[in-house]
Formats: C-alpha cells, structure tokens, sequence
C-alpha cells in the first residue's frame, strides 16, 4: 500500500525538512467482543454521517487501549526499532503509519513512499503466478508497469525463484513466498520502509542477503521502522529503538539503553528466581531420587551472592543439593538459553565432557561451577540444571531465570571475549 501525505506542518519547518514521520500523541482502542465491536463501528459511522462528533478519548465498555498518546519522529535515513512483549501495540503503531487503520486520537504526519512489510507475500494472491503478482504487488507500493519492467529481473533474482515465476504463489513454499514478498518491496526503493518480523522468516543466506540490501537502502535515505524480537537483529539495524508496553511508550533513546531497559523489565516481572538466586522446597528422603538439588546462586569469589552478574566479572554457578548416598562420577549439565530473541542455546556444558567426575557423599554439599569471568553479553537468560550419573537423572531445575548487565558497550557481541593490548615495535 501507498501512503502519500504531505504534512501542511512539514512545509512551513525548513529545519524539519529531514523528518519523515512524526507521529503526534496517537493513541488507539480496540474492542475485544466481536458483537460490541461491530456494534460500536456502526455507531461511529452513523455519527460520522450525521455531522456529530466522536467521543474518541473515552473507552466504551469492553474497550481497551492499543496504543495510548504514542509521539516519536524519524528521520530520513534512520532505523528505528519497535521492542516490546507480544500485545504491546507495536504492529497497531505499524499499521496506522501504513495507513491501513486510522487513529482515534492524534495524527501522523508521513512524507513519501511507504512500502509495509507487516507480513511477507501477504498481499499476494494465491491464484495468480509469482510473475503476475510482482506486476500487482509493486503497482500497489507505487510503481508504474515501465518501472516494473525495468526492475523484474532484478527482484526474480534476488527472491532465487526463476524456476518457479510462472507457477501459482498457491505452490510456493513458505520460503519462497517471503523471498518475494521482500524482494518487491526493497525494489520499489521507498523513502520509508516498515518491517514487522520478516526478517525472522528464511534461512541464513537469505537473511544475510536481506541485510545487505537493507545497508544499501539506508546509504540512500530510506528510513525504516524494524519490529523483531531478536535483540541482534534490532541492534544490527536501527540505531534508535522504542520500548512499548500495554500500548504505552516506555522509553526512546539509542538502542543498546532501551533493549537493556526492556530485557531488565522482562526478566524481573515479579519472580523470585530472576535474581540470581533459587531456593527450593527440601523434599522427604521417602520421596528422594538419592541428591535433590536444594538452591542455585550466583556467587564472586567471595562467597557472596551476586543478583546480577556483569561480563567480563567473576561468577561461581553454586549447586546446593542434599544427597542420600555415595557417588563417584556425579554429572552436572548446564544449559542457558536467551530468553529475549528467538531463545537460541548460547551455552551448554557438562562436569563429564570437562573431565571432571565429582564425587558427593551423603549429607549437604555445595557444588561450584567457577568461571573466571562471564562471557554472556547483557541480557536474559534461562538456565536449566540436572544432577544426574550417567543417563540417570537425580534431580533438576527446569528454569533459573538471571540477568547478566555490563558497564562497558558489548551490546551488539554474541559473546565477551576477555584480552589485553599491547604495542610491538
């Protein structure tokens, strides 16, 4: 879709003149049940068409807020990136400045070609060939058929799909589909360039590829507004980044701040376990494997609990558990994953694979995992532990939830590298 608008208050600012979006306390309310939302939407465009006026800063019963008295700007040649949970009106945001839905109260002011990627191949139709549907799909973003001619061989082969463009979208594999699907709108070229989670879609060499086009784009004064879920891709891409939670904007600012703030509030949302430190319920030897695992903590070498550890600082994973018997060749398995992103595994280690066969005897015992320094980057993270002697397992802890922060910029690393400099001459 094709959003054309020329902001009366863009021509009057000469100093405004790099602004291509100025979003001025938009805010917007939906109504969950379908009957009252049907019914409500007849209600409006009866008072539309009797001259009356809205009540729109109200909600009616069963309404809520989307989106409440959101305000940003971007600039030509800017990314900015939309972070927040599932439900925090970032898509809402996407589809008003597209145009696709209107706000209730506010405005946005938009300058230039608009080409919303909110879902890949989603205005395609199913019927028609991938050839067919470049022609519809790029006409509908802006472009003449002379245009379209010139640029075709361009978007078959960046999409990697020649062997299937005269073959019905209905046959296309996902993949392909999403290939497409960005290959037109990059090469509509637009000024501005809205992007909802396509780039977690396709495999590596297309995501690669997605990137070094967005790079070019961007050299040329496109702006973009990124929403993703994973961190790295955000940090990738936009420079300056927007928190929204409930439909509330929490904090604008540059990306590494509001992805730490964001990834701090998703982590310590009310849990106990979030802190660094675990403490489970000591349970009947009747009801015992032979060792229950009776705390995890985070500790520095002093023997202190840490609530948050820091990359590149000292952290001891400390095992409290309670054993009922004799055994030589205990196992501890660690496995953390990233709790922001798509939840890859970022470490998994074992006491066996290290060579380090632990022997426990009955009674309490605290079982250390020391690491000289954390070479996690800032973050959330989920650690699952078990305790467990060969294929079997004793007892584990199927989520330690923790918060890893650092007081240096390493933000856009996947990992700490510890190291030293020096000059040779």
């Amino acid at each position: 879709m094709t959003v054309e608008i020329i902001s009366r208050e863009f021509a009057s600012k000469d100093n405004d003149a790099e602004v291509v979006i100025c979003a001025n306390n938009i805010s917007k309310k939906f109504c969950r049940d379908l009957r009252k939302s049907l019914f409500y939407g007849v209600q409006d465009i009866a008072t539309d068409l009797v001259g009356g006026k809205r009540n729109s800063e109200m909600l009616r019963k069963g309404e809520f807020w989307a989106l409440k008295d959101v305000s940003f700007q971007l600039r030509r040649g800017q990314a900015l990136g939309l972070i927040g949970a599932n439900g925090a009106g970032k898509s809402t945001l996407l589809r008003i400045i597209s145009g696709l839905i209107k706000p209730d109260t506010g405005f946005v002011d938009v300058v230039g070609r608009v080409a919303p990627l909110i879902a890949l191949g989603a205005g395609f139709n199913p019927i028609l060939t991938g050839r067919e549907n470049i022609y519809a799909n790029m006409s509908i973003l802006g472009l003449s058929t002379q245009k379209i001619k010139k640029r075709f061989d361009a978007v078959v082969d960046f999409a990697e799909i020649w062997e299937a463009i005269d073959a019905p979208v209905q046959s296309y594999s996902s993949g392909m589909a999403a290939r497409l699907g960005f290959a037109c709108a990059i090469y509509v070229e637009p000024e501005i360039l809205l992007i909802d989670e396509v780039l977690a879609v396709g495999d590596l060499k297309f995501k690669m590829k997605c990137h070094r086009r967005l790079a070019k784009l961007r050299e040329k004064g496109t702006a973009f507004v990124l929403v993703s879920h994973n961190s790295h891709n955000v940090l990738n891409v936009c420079d300056r980044s927007i928190y929204l939670a409930k439909g509330q904007l929490i904090v604008e600012g540059d990306t590494e701040s509001v992805i730490r703030t964001y990834e701090e509030d998703l982590c310590l949302s009310g849990t106990e376990n979030a802190m660094g430190a675990m403490v489970l319920p000591e349970k009947p030897e009747t009801e015992s494997s032979g060792i229950d695992i009776l705390s995890l903590a985070f500790k520095d070498e002093n023997d202190r609990i840490v609530p948050v550890l820091t990359t590149g600082k000292p952290a001891y994973l400390s095992i409290e558990c309670k054993s009922y018997k004799n055994i030589d060749d205990l196992n501890i398995k660690v496995m953390v994953k990233a709790l922001s992103g798509e939840h890859e595994m970022v470490l998994y280690v074992t006491s066996n694979t290290d060579n380090q066969d632990l022997q426990i005897v009955p009674g309490k015992a605290e079982i250390q995992m020391q690491m000289p320094f954390c070479g996690l980057v800032p973050s959330t993270y989920s650690a699952k532990v078990y305790v467990r002697s060969g294929d079997y397992i004793f007892d584990g802890v199927e989520s330690f939830r923790f918060t890893v922060k650092s007081n240096r910029t390493i933000s856009k690393c996947l990992y700490y590298q510890p190291r030293t400099w020096k000059v040779i001459q």
